[in-house]
């Protein structure tokens, strides 16, 4: 039976049933449904609102509910209007007059409200532990090749020497902020609604707080009306993993073009690659492209989310139902992305002899360079003119700054000497690039021991 079934003189139609009826992706809630249901339970009966004979048959009936679920004796039916609906029939089905006692001083919309807060609640710490994870296996890389000498890039084009392990604890910067926002997006998530009513709260004197307490939530909602009709922290958890996805997204891309044979600075274990239906010669990266390609998925469920509230009025409407698939969505999307994302990273093989050599080939010591010259007093600019026109003197001879002989750079300016290729060498351009944040292989290993020291905290 419908719980709004009262007021109606005719069964609602079985298509309209099937559109309206959420059951299909809400059932996943019923540990949450029950959780928030014995709460409220034991609160009506400390307030005295039903009895304590009451309040024990609905804690029990609701474990055995749980219980049930949990080992497959109970499954939960398909044409229930919706997992609250569900539980509440079927706990009445077990202790009679008890069970219609429940739902005393409660609200669907704040009922489902506590729902989606508690199931997203329990969710963010397994997501926050998979980040760490993945953070945890770029620092243990970046140590490794905290001396691979690679080309950094801007615009595509090589620019100046970094090192590869400098290059991975930029993403696992990245990462750490992600965390670090759903450390926020958590605690704004983990506020209870429950007592809101439908819309203006209730007449019954609610303790919410002791409900909250129950519930290992950190306070209650200060207004009814925004209690039932807030999903900001939906919002905010769908943007924190939209940005978990573009910066999965962007390593993805570097991880395809360097899988390529035109830059061949890394090759992925053959359990995180596939092959070719017709060219044997194929070893393709598809988990990076999957990963790259759900991404538009995520985006998506954020945009559903903010199109779905942007004209709503206060408080509940229908429309809030469809918060749930969008964010379930997104959820489950970046779990399984980071779940063949971490051991791709971990278990590929860095061809750092490649790395080498391409950025041997890419004058991306030009920089080092002019920095020699303004050592020697030359002003920058005319330094940056000077390497310059040593740039285009290689490219003509097919040489590299390395290569190309003294007496060319004398021609250039008189200033450069012998010493100017120990300047530019391309590992002491990295090395004494000891900034904070450079690639200095110090650096990176500091910065991978500071990472490893706040994701452990």
């Amino acid at each position: 039976m419908k719980l709004w079934a009262g007021r109606f003189q005719k069964a609602l139609d079985d298509k309209t049933n099937d559109f309206n009826s959420s059951i299909s992706f809400d059932s996943r809630m019923a540990g949450e449904d029950i959780l928030g249901s014995m709460a409220h339970a034991a609160m009506l009966c400390k307030q005295g609102i039903i009895s304590a004979e009451d309040g024990k048959q609905i804690r029990e009936g609701l474990s055995a509910i749980a219980d049930d679920l949990a080992c497959g004796k109970l499954t939960v039916d398909p044409s229930a209007e919706d997992i609250h609906t569900f539980i509440e029939g079927e706990l009445t089905a077990r202790i009679g007059d008890a069970g219609k006692r429940l739902h005393t001083g409660r609200s669907r919309n704040d009922q489902v409200a506590l729902d989606i807060r508690l199931y997203l609640r329990n969710r963010i710490p397994a997501l926050q532990d998979q980040l760490t994870e993945l953070i945890d296996v770029l620092c243990d890389k970046a140590d490794t090749y905290a001396d691979a000498i690679m080309p950094g890039y801007t615009h595509l084009q090589r620019a100046q020497p970094i090192t590869f392990g400098h290059h991975l604890m930029a993403y696992a910067e990245m990462l750490l902020r992600d965390k670090d926002r759903l450390k926020d997006v958590l605690r704004r998530t983990n506020i209870s609604p429950l007592g809101s009513g439908a819309l203006a709260s209730t007449t019954y004197p609610l303790d919410r707080e002791a409900v909250a307490q129950t519930l290992r939530m950190d306070g209650v909602t200060a207004n009814s009306l925004d209690g039932v009709s807030d999903r900001d922290f939906a919002v905010e958890l769908a943007a924190a993993l939209s940005l978990i996805m573009v910066h999965l997204s962007r390593f993805s891309e570097e991880i395809i073009l360097w899988c390529s044979w035109e830059f061949k600075f890394i090759e992925l274990d053959d359990a995180f690659s596939t092959g070719s239906s017709i060219m044997p010669q194929k070893k393709n990266p598809d988990i990076a492209e999957l990963v790259r390609g759900k991404s538009g998925r995520v985006f998506g469920d954020l945009m559903t989310l903010l199109t779905v509230l942007k004209g709503l009025p206060l408080a509940y409407n229908k429309d809030m139902q469809e918060d749930k698939e969008a964010i379930f969505d997104a959820l489950d999307t970046v779990t399984m992305c980071l779940t063949a994302f971490t051991p791709m990273i971990d278990t590929m093989t860095v061809l750092t002899d490649n790395m080498r050599k391409a950025a041997a080939g890419g004058f991306i010591n030009a920089t080092d360079a002019a920095d020699y010259l303004v050592s020697r007093g030359l002003p920058f600019r005319d330094a940056y003119k000077a390497t310059g026109e040593l740039v285009a003197l290689c490219i003509q001879k097919g040489l590299t700054l390395e290569a190309l002989p003294l007496a060319d750079y004398k021609a250039v300016c008189e200033l450069f000497d012998d010493d100017v290729f120990e300047a530019i060498k391309l590992e002491r351009c990295a090395a004494l690039r000891r900034v904070y944040g450079g690639p200095a292989p110090e650096n990176v290993r500091a910065q991978a021991a500071r990472v490893r020291t706040l994701i452990s905290e």
